[in-house]
C-alpha cells in the first residue's frame, strides 16, 4: 500500500492559488510546496501575510522542512521561497527546465550580463523522473510541460501535485500561450499523469471557482480522466490543441505576470537595491 503524506492546503484568494505543506506523518519532515508571496501591483509593496501562515502551520506541527519545491516558475505570484527558506530552512527546488525559462527571459527583461542562465539561484534542478524523499515517503518528478517548458508535477506517496498543468475537472487545463508553452506537449502531459493510479489523490495549483463556487483544490486522477472539461479521456489529442488554442488566443496577459517572472526565475529573490537603497522591477514596453 502507498503511503499518505499528510497535506495542509492554503488558498491565496487574490492570486487564485494553492500552496501545500506535506508531510510524512512518521517522521514529521515536510516539503512547501509553490508559497505565495503578497504583492500589491498598485503600490508596489509585499507582503509575507500569506507565508506567515504556511510556517505558522509547519512550528505548530513541530515538521522539519527539508524541501521549498516549486512547480514552475510562476506568471500569477511571486514566489514566497526565500521567506520560507529564512524561517523554517530547506532547500529551494524546480525542475531542470528553469534554464530554457531563465535563458528566454533574461533578454526579455535585459538583465544583467551576470545573471546565470544554468539554475544556479535555486538550491536543486530535479531532473525528469528524479526520486528523493520526505522522510519515509518516497517522491518522484513527473515531467509535465506544455503550459511552461520547465512545469513538473510531485508524487509523494499517492498524491500527486501536478502545478498548472491541470485545473480541478469542471475548471479544465492551464493556458499554453506564454514562451515555451506547447499544446501538444501538454496533452502528452496530461495523459502521462493519466497512468498514475485512478486512486492517486491530485492536488491543483489554482482554482478560480467556476460557476461561483468554494475553491477546490483535490481531485483524484481518476475523476480527471472521467470529468476534466478539457482533457478528460474521451478528448483526442487534435481536439484537446484545437481547444486549447482556441481559447488561449481569447486571454489576456496574468495581471503579475512582469513582476512574477523577473523574480520567479530567480528563484524568487528580488534584484538588488539601487544606489538610493530602493529595490525595481522592469516594464517591458511593447515586448509580451
Amino acid at each position: 500500500m502507498m503511503s499518505s503524506p499528510v497535506v495542509h492546503s492554503f488558498y491565496h484568494k487574490e492570486t487564485g492559488t494553492w500552496s501545500y505543506v506535506v508531510a510524512d506523518p512518521a517522521t514529521r519532515v515536510s516539503a512547501i510546496i509553490d508559497p505565495v508571496l503578497d504583492y500589491d501591483s498598485k503600490s508596489g509593496r509585499t507582503s509575507t501575510t500569506s507565508a506567515q501562515q504556511l510556517v505558522d502551520t509547519a512550528l505548530q506541527n513541530t515538521y522539519r522542512v527539508e524541501w521549498i519545491l516549486e512547480t514552475h516558475a510562476h506568471a500569477d505570484h511571486i514566489s514566497a521561497a526565500p521567506f520560507i527558506k529564512k524561517n523554517l530552512g530547506g532547500r529551494i527546488a524546480i525542475g531542470r527546465g528553469i534554464t530554457d525559462v531563465q535563458k528566454t527571459f533574461k533578454p526579455v527583461f535585459n538583465l544583467d550580463e551576470n545573471f546565470a542562465t544554468d539554475g544556479s539561484q535555486f538550491d536543486h534542478l530535479f531532473d525528469n523522473d528524479e526520486v528523493f524523499s520526505i522522510g519515509e515517503l518516497q517522491a518522484r518528478i513527473v515531467p509535465t510541460p506544455g503550459h511552461t517548458n520547465d512545469s513538473v508535477s510531485y508524487l509523494i506517496g499517492d498524491a500527486i501535485f501536478v502545478g498548472d498543468s491541470l485545473f480541478m475537472p469542471d475548471g479544465g487545463s492551464a493556458r499554453c500561450d506564454f514562451p515555451g508553452g506547447n499544446a501538444a506537449l501538454l496533452y502528452q502531459s496530461i495523459h502521462r499523469l493519466f497512468h498514475l493510479p485512478d486512486a492517486t489523490r491530485m492536488f491543483v495549483c489554482h482554482d478560480y471557482s467556476p460557476g461561483g463556487r468554494e475553491p477546490r483544490c483535490e481531485t483524484t486522477v481518476g475523476e480527471q480522466k472521467r470529468s476534466n472539461i478539457h482533457a478528460a479521456s474521451s478528448v483526442g489529442e487534435k481536439e484537446f490543441i484545437a481547444m486549447r488554442t482556441a481559447r488561449d488566443a481569447t486571454l489576456t496577459m496574468p495581471a503579475l505576470i512582469i513582476p512574477s517572472v523577473q523574480v520567479n526565475i530567480a528563484a524568487g529573490v528580488f534584484p538588488a537595491a539601487e544606489d538610493n537603497g530602493v529595490v525595481y522591477l522592469k516594464v517591458p514596453v511593447d515586448r509580451l
